[in-house]
């Protein structure tokens, strides 16, 4: 089983609509290297953080499981989406989706800031300078790193 970190805008899609929905299509993916993630290498039954993204304080507020492996995006096709993608076509898709499950929201988000200060973490894309990836791997032994500390509540939170 690998482990991912996705990215959402809660004003879009939040932590809190996918436990109200249980499942969702997690679509609009609209950068080559995570289309390729997404792709080629997530499988059913992965795990992922669900990421809030682009509001004051992001950070990771839960935890999915891939549900359903990749397939093709709709939102591509379709000239009304805001995700519409005029040089995507049914025979040759360039973008794709995969469908999550809610496992579990966190108590706490747990702070971008915080996890940039762990030493653990350097490593993870996340906290490396300009990535802006939405799609990202993280490794089982930060995966478990964080897990910890979500479960625990053992962070010093940034004041």
């Amino acid at each position: 089983m690998a482990h991912w970190l996705m990215k959402s805008e809660p004003d879009v899609f939040s932590i809190d609509d996918l436990e109200r929905d249980k499942t969702a299509s997690w679509e609009g993916v609209r950068n080559y290297q995570a289309r390729n993630i997404i792709r080629d290498e997530m499988k059913a039954g992965d795990l992922a953080f669900f990421y809030h993204s682009n509001i004051g304080a992001p950070g990771i507020v839960g935890v999915m499981r891939i549900q359903k492996e990749a397939y093709p995006d709709d939102t591509a096709f379709d000239p009304n989406s805001e995700y519409h993608d005029p040089k995507s076509d049914r025979e040759s898709p360039r973008w794709y989706q995969v469908d999550v499950a809610f496992e579990e929201k966190f108590k706490e988000t747990i702070p971008l800031a915080w996890l940039k200060e762990q030493p653990l973490l350097a490593d993870c894309p996340l906290v490396k300078r300009g990535n802006r990836l939405s799609v990202m791997p993280v490794t089982r032994k930060q995966w478990r790193f964080i897990m910890q500390h979500a479960r625990r509540g053992e962070r010093r939170l940034p004041q």
